[in-house]
């Protein structure tokens, strides 16, 4: 771990970490004690002072050279990041590791762009307080304090960076708690902060197998902000230990993108847009259009292009250039996902596509499955899967559409196929989601990002994201 600038084992030991494709060991990761979590804690809080102070262009090189060192030994990291997540190799060498750089680079380029915002002068009359005043006014953006980055497992290098990149930019020091299945890339991670010239204390990593070390770090005195990317489950209990003592929040939490198809809609983009869901990461992708909301007229012809479609990816070895779907993160994960399958067909649904378990002797895999004939109330359309399951639902007019698509307690990423562009234009409109995408499954680096409902609170991305590692202040003076 990196505590204070320094390297530190766990004082409760370490644990394994496990490739979800081998069941093979590929390393031991620290086991933070309580107390080594404090003091990540009370070292980040020690260098805030001085960190916050820093011009931003000097943040602005530093962050910059994380790209630098990042990119010089990014062959040295993609089998790392590979062997702990068991992505498949095009979505590592495409994202795990590629998508971490530019967003350091981003932030880097953009560290010094928050500026004061002037106000126009006013004229306040007398009250019992203060004689007429001619009053100027600025609204500067200031740093959080300590921020508790706590990411997931899915993309742990790529999240770690869209919120370290930002919050260190603003001028917040961090602790970082990668999820417990894949820490170890985060972990060496560790060197490069050091490397790249970070005083200590301004980067800290902490590791733990359960739920104890990031409880301990959600408690801590010295935390002023928590950026948490995870389950709605642990998100609301980050909110209850958070609101104590009025700790800012920064949550993406689950998601059940609904994907509105009408009848008019270019079914080759929709059936490629709904496949990402089995084709990109086994589905472990919180923004996916696992729910698929069709209008009757082309139901049949979209569940028949989809099944078509997953019978061209092949599941197997992440590491044969052939693979498209890799496993899921662990055997706790694959067992649920082949529950919540059965559970749709116990609840009526019929499965026209996968459903069974691949025939591989090794690793935690899950067919590309698709569930037809569903109903809004199942719980198969209801909660989040996080793997290679869509679910597809009819309806027959577009208020009913929008209906169905806003009845979850999600609202993180959905979409629109149509052919009529007033239509998705409206629809989009009408959804309760924080970004809705029409007719593409692909997402704009810029713009916020973040859920309605109980899918998170607060927006991240671009400048979007500098913006959530800051407070307003106002200054006013008389003039």
């Amino acid at each position: 771990m990196l505590i204070a600038g320094d390297r530190a084992g766990g004082d409760r030991g370490s644990y394994a970490v496990v490739n979800p494709a081998t069941e093979d060991v590929v390393g031991e990761a620290p086991e933070a004690s309580p107390d080594q979590v404090r003091a990540a804690a009370a070292s980040a809080a020690a260098a805030f002072g001085a960190w916050s102070r820093t011009r931003p262009e000097q943040r602005a090189e530093l962050i910059g050279r994380l790209a630098e060192l990042l990119t010089a030994q990014v062959e040295d990291y993609v089998p790392l990041v590979q062997a702990e997540t068991g992505a498949t190799q095009r979505v590592t060498r495409t994202m795990q590791v590629p998508q971490a750089i530019e967003r350091f680079k981003r932030y880097a380029q953009t560290a010094a762009d928050v500026e004061s915002i002037p106000l126009a002068p006013k004229v306040m009359a007398a009250t019992p307080l203060s004689p007429s005043v001619l009053l100027g006014a600025t609204v500067v953006r200031q740093p959080v304090g300590v921020v508790a980055c706590i990411t997931p497992y899915n993309f742990p290098l790529v999240n770690m960076a869209g919120k370290i990149g930002p919050a260190l930019a603003m001028g917040n020091t961090v602790v970082v708690k990668p999820a417990p299945q894949d820490p170890l890339a985060v972990l060496r991670f560790g060197e490069l902060a050091t490397a790249a010239g970070f005083p200590p204390g301004v980067v800290n990593i902490v590791t733990g197998s359960g739920a104890e070390a990031g409880e301990a770090l959600v408690a801590s005195p010295d935390v002023d902000m928590i950026s948490f990317t995870g389950s709605t489950a642990v998100g609301q209990r980050i909110g209850e230990v958070a609101g104590r003592d009025m700790k800012r929040l920064l949550l993406e939490l689950g998601g059940k993108g609904a994907a509105v198809v009408f009848d008019d809609a270019d079914l080759p983009t929709a059936i490629g847009a709904i496949a990402s869901v089995w084709a990109f990461h086994s589905g472990q992708i919180c923004t996916a259009p696992t729910r698929v909301i069709a209008q009757r007229g082309i139901v049949d012809h979209l569940v028949g292009g989809l099944v078509q479609a997953s019978q061209r990816l092949p599941v197997g070895d992440p590491l044969d250039e052939r693979t498209v779907v890799g496993p899921v993160i662990s055997a706790a994960q694959r067992d649920r996902i082949e529950a919540m399958v059965q559970s749709g067909v116990d609840e009526g649904g019929s499965v026209v596509a996968g459903g069974e378990r691949p025939s591989l002797d090794r690793g935690f895999y899950v067919a590309p499955t698709l569930v037809a004939d569903c109903k809004a109330e199942m719980s198969v359309v209801q909660q989040e899967i996080f793997g290679p399951v869509v679910v597809v639902v009819p309806f027959d007019h577009e208020d009913e559409g929008v209906a169905l698509a806003n009845g979850t307690d999600y609202g993180l990423n959905d979409y629109v196929f149509t052919g009529d562009s007033a239509r998705g234009m409206r629809v989009a409109r009408q959804l309760r989601s924080g970004s809705v995408a029409i007719n593409t499954a692909q997402q704009h680096p810029e713009a916020p990002f973040g859920g309605f409902k109980l899918s998170g609170v607060g927006r991240d991305r671009g400048v979007f994201g500098l913006h959530a590692y800051s407070e307003l202040q106002s200054i006013v003076w008389p003039g």
